[in-house]
């Protein structure tokens, strides 16, 4: 699915390599930011009834990022 026109893509990765590696950097630095925030409200949502905590929202946030697995061995449980 496209959500963006052929013409605004080009336009964006224009501006993208006009851009100097501190604004390219500081792009990046925002759009993670702004994934995290959607990935911590979607697990805020997925658990309506419950208030979590900051840990178990990283916990959740490293399941979804790097796996199961890998959020077991640095929290010691597994999301849920």
């Amino acid at each position: 699915m496209e959500d963006t026109s052929p013409r605004a893509t080009a336009r964006y990765f224009d501006l993208l390599r006009q851009a100097g590696p501190a604004k390219r950097l500081a792009i990046c630095a925002s759009l993670t930011a702004a994934a995290r925030e959607l990935a911590v409200a979607g697990i805020r949502a997925s658990h309506p009834d419950r208030d979590l905590s900051s840990a178990e929202i990283r916990a959740d946030l490293a399941a979804r990022i790097y796996g199961d697995e890998v959020a077991c061995r640095m929290f010691g449980r597994r999301r849920g």
